[in-house]
């Protein structure tokens, strides 16, 4: 399975791309819709809790969105860490909430690993979740091969879609003038070593490491390093990485943070 994703200003654009998709013959269970949502929006009346979620997190069964968009099942509220009550349609929405964090694998009866098997790329959620912090809506849909996936493409495309590309690059560049200042004091050259500090920072962001110190996913890291080595060779790939890992995780955790006193 591969992820197609579209990033769209307004609901209308979003539910028109969902219609677009399903038009192709895709399985509603390959479509999502996530939608940025109110605290209001994430307590309704039908909101459950089980003992074992985090505080605040809540789920809701029904049709409410889903009879705008025709995409039938599950519709759930929940509250993705460093972002905020966003609801999700049908159990492709459920898979990416329980990998971005949201804590409803008791729902979706999905673990972690699971969900990012069915085709949720970890290295992308935070690029959703940036989107969902501006307002944005996203589409994400499963496509079985390549062909498909450019049809997708295609279709999201045709609904005015944001690319995921220019929305991580859009994301960067948000951030990265802040990010030069705070590596000056290194003393090190920012514009050499940018794409390593970048790489690094978004390593943090990604679903299986992120909140996590460098030293607990050093093994994993280390082979990032090794492997970046061995496509940059003489180049010092480990400080510029290393710090922009350490840099991004505090970025997350700042998210998180400020979500937690909103």
């Amino acid at each position: 399975m591969q992820a197609v994703t579209g990033i769209f200003s307004s609901q209308a654009q979003a539910e028109r791309a969902v219609a677009s998709l399903k038009s192709l013959g895709t399985d509603p269970d390959k479509i999502t819709l996530l939608t940025p949502g109110s605290k209001n929006q994430a307590q309704p009346a039908s909101v459950e809790s089980d003992a074992a979620e985090q505080p605040g997190i809540g789920k809701a069964i029904g049709a409410v969105v889903g009879a705008a968009t025709g995409l039938s099942g599950a519709v759930l509220v929940a509250i993705i860490p460093g972002v905020g009550p966003v609801t999700a349609l049908g159990l492709l929405g459920a898979a990416v909430l329980t990998a971005a964090g949201a804590g409803v694998g008791a729902v979706a009866g999905e673990s972690l690993d699971s969900a990012l098997s069915r085709g949720v790329p970890e290295d992308e959620l935070f690029v959703y979740e940036d989107a969902l912090r501006k307002g944005h809506r996203v589409v994400i849909a499963l496509a079985k091969d390549s062909e498909s996936a450019d049809q997708f493409r295609k279709a999201l495309q045709a609904a005015d879609a944001e690319a995921i590309d220019a929305a991580r690059d859009q994301w960067w560049i948000g951030l990265r003038s802040a990010e030069q200042e705070h590596y000056a004091e290194t003393g090190r050259h920012f514009n050499d070593d940018e794409r390593f500090y970048r790489m690094g920072f978004e390593a943090a962001q990604h679903a299986r490491t992120r909140c996590m110190e460098f030293d607990q996913v050093s093994a994993e890291m280390a082979n990032r390093v090794e492997e970046l080595e061995r496509q940059y060779p003489g180049v010092d790939v480990e400080a510029p990485f290393t710090r922009g890992y350490q840099r991004g995780r505090e970025y997350y955790q700042h998210l998180c943070d400020e979500s937690k006193a909103a």
